[in-house]
């Protein structure tokens, strides 16, 4: 199973960020399947994020004195109507400098279009931005996911849990019945 498979948990309420803000990193799960003949233990490992939820922004809305409007000659194809009148239109985003030319007919309906197609390239931009900034918190979270970097290891056979970062030691079965805090 891929790890874009997996379903998010959403988890809400007092404390919830505190309480999983130390869960981020390798946890190793140490177990004898039932189908091992040996007695040998089996490893497996799972790298978790933590991160948060904010609220999505439904509308995206541009200030109308952050673009930069010009107007000036069309070119190509038109004949005298585009090389005798201002019906090319330019928007600039001041800010990212996102820039589109809409060259038709219409001024008015140029500067509809091309305000509509600036508007959509900067909320792209703005999204990839933040999709960026998760993609980095999520990969500085679970790091490169190799043994080394385990931060919990849980032993069925043992009946132990141990967080390897303050050393506190932990029967799994609490752990199983929900007291995770034990180990905090």
């Amino acid at each position: 199973m891929k790890k874009q498979d997996l379903p998010p948990y959403v988890f809400s309420g007092n404390g919830v960020k505190e309480f999983f803000s130390k869960e981020p990193g390798n946890h190793r799960w140490q177990r004898i399947p039932p189908t091992e003949t040996k007695g040998r233990v089996h490893t497996s490992s799972i790298t978790v994020a933590v991160l948060y939820n904010t609220p999505e922004q439904k509308k995206f809305f541009i200030n109308p004195k952050e673009f930069e409007i010009t107007t000036t000659r069309g070119t190509g194809n038109g004949g005298q109507h585009k090389n005798t009148t201002d019906s090319c239109v330019v928007v600039k985003h001041i800010s990212t400098g996102i820039t589109v030319r809409e060259d038709g007919r219409s001024q008015h309906q140029n500067k509809e279009f091309a305000i509509a197609e600036v508007t959509r390239r900067v909320r792209e931009y703005y999204d990839s931005l933040k999709k960026k900034g998760v993609d980095d918190e999520r990969r500085n979270q679970i790091g490169s996911g190799l043994r080394g970097d385990k931060i919990r290891t849980y032993n069925v056979k043992d009946d132990r849990a141990v967080d390897h970062r303050n050393g506190k030691k932990v029967s799994l079965s609490k752990i199983l019945k929900g007291y995770l805090e034990l180990l905090h």
